[in-house]
């Protein structure tokens, strides 16, 4: 049976015999027992095995070593030692030996660089076990919230002929002999008679699923070729993209509130033995700043009002806020603490923002927003998007993109568009902020960095 089930209806297994499949996490062997820290995946919860040199192969036993894959069967008892229960065995078999090459033996606790490594075993670590656990569990949130509430789910294309956000920072996909060209590259001449990239966004293509299902949802890789190495930097990195027909900015903040305290609430849920392993060794006070964010109410505020509330903060700053500029990370932190709890910040300079954001009738910015979280920062951006034809078409030749190659995306101002909003959220900014293990490399199984690209 799996450990999940047991540790579920643990008090109706005692005195019964079970069998159990599993790896070896720890071994302690004596003249006439020992004990084995015996785990199985399937929950954050160990087992611990005894068993005597009244078993047959008991030499044998005590030399199978960590990291080996087992079968016990046994009798579960109350323990008289820490834990609560353990396992009397009264049969172990081996059934995958792990050789003395293993690099995660029991000396000493491995660096998370030395890990990163060797990613393809880190899962089998305390700290990975959980964090890939709520990773899991997170997303079954994500769409469980999403499904319940008639959104479709798109699934976005990860090639694309177009650039989302403007920037140009993108993976080209091409299978022309690089190596062997002269001169420029003739693109009608590569696969897709175009150039074409990995994508960087969903969000224009799924505003066409918005136009037809009323509520859609996109949940997959993107990828930026942005060559910065933060800890809250990859290559490639998951976004979940709502876009939603007949919702206007205020809208779209408060579906923006909801889900998010919805996926937080569900992870203190279904997660809880995870949730308290990182608080106790990763990042003290995590359960309380969770549990904090869930009965918050969100403020709402204009981008305008928060330059002036930093500027007349009494803090000498590293970046100067400034009226139509970017804030900095201490400017969000300085916020968050500012109103002691999340901010949506709103209402941005339409210089700094996409294209594709509705223009205020200032003429000075754009109906978008940015969530700030307390001990995260910004953690989810949105905004209404343009509906009218003409100033969507303007925005785009002011900046420099050519509206020939879009058409379908103007198209659906002409062809029954109406007020519609949507957000994104990176997925694993989302996991920094639910585990507090604060680097990217670190909440990806295997992450896609600058000169980085293994297993």
């Amino acid at each position: 049976m799996d450990l999940r089930d047991l540790f579920r209806n643990i008090e109706e297994y005692v005195g019964k015999e079970i069998t159990i499949q599993g790896w070896i996490r720890n071994h302690r062997d004596g003249k006439n027992f020992g004990f084995i820290d015996f785990s199985d995946g399937t929950c954050g919860e160990h087992l611990q095995v005894v068993y005597e040199d009244i078993l047959d192969n008991f030499k044998e036993i005590t030399k199978f070593s960590l990291g080996s894959a087992i079968e016990v069967t046994g009798t579960l008892v109350e323990s008289q030692g820490t834990q609560d229960y353990e396992l009397k065995s009264t049969k172990i078999t081996l059934l995958g030996s792990c050789s003395e090459d293993y690099p995660l033996q029991a000396k000493g606790r491995p660096t998370r660089e030395f890990l990163r490594e060797i990613a393809y075993l880190r899962p089998r670590t305390n700290l990975f076990q959980a964090v890939f656990r709520v990773r899991s569990i997170a997303a079954y949130a994500i769409h469980k919230y999403f499904q319940e509430r008639g959104y479709v789910y798109f699934h976005a294309p990860l090639i694309t002929a177009s650039d989302c956000e403007g920037a140009g920072e993108m993976f080209q996909v091409t299978t022309l002999p690089l190596d062997k060209l002269k001169g420029e590259p003739d693109y009608s001449k590569d696969f897709f008679g175009k150039m074409t990239n990995l994508t960087v966004s969903g969000q224009l293509e799924a505003e066409t699923f918005a136009m037809a299902y009323k509520k859609t949802y996109t949940f997959g890789p993107t990828f930026r070729a942005e060559n910065s190495n933060t800890k809250t930097h990859a290559s490639e990195f998951w976004m979940i993209e709502p876009e939603i027909a007949f919702c206007d900015l205020d809208g779209d903040m408060d579906i923006m509130e909801d889900m998010l305290k919805y996926v937080v609430k569900y992870v203190l849920d279904n997660a809880k033995t995870e949730i308290e392993f990182f608080d106790k060794f990763v990042e003290k006070g995590l359960l309380d700043k969770l549990n904090k964010l869930v009965n918050s109410s969100f403020v709402r505020i204009d981008h305008e009002e928060v330059i002036k509330i930093l500027k007349e903060a009494p803090v000498k700053w590293e970046f100067t806020p400034e009226y139509g500029e970017d804030i900095a990370k201490e400017h969000e932190k300085y916020i968050t603490e500012y109103f002691n709890g999340p901010v949506f910040i709103k209402n941005w300079p339409k210089d700094i923002k996409a294209f594709y954001m509705k223009q205020n009738a200032d003429g000075k910015t754009v109906a978008a927003v940015d969530l700030e979280v307390p001990g995260a920062g910004e953690l989810m951006g949105g905004s209404q998007r343009e509906e009218n034809y003409e100033k969507l078409k303007s925005r785009m030749i002011e900046m420099g993109l050519e509206p020939e190659s879009m058409d379908w995306y103007l198209n659906l101002r002409k062809f029954g568009g109406c007020v519609h909003s949507g957000f994104g959220m990176g997925f694993e900014r989302l996991l920094i902020y639910l585990t507090g293990v604060d680097n990217i490399r670190d909440v990806i199984p295997y992450p896609r960095t600058p000169k980085t690209c293994e297993f």
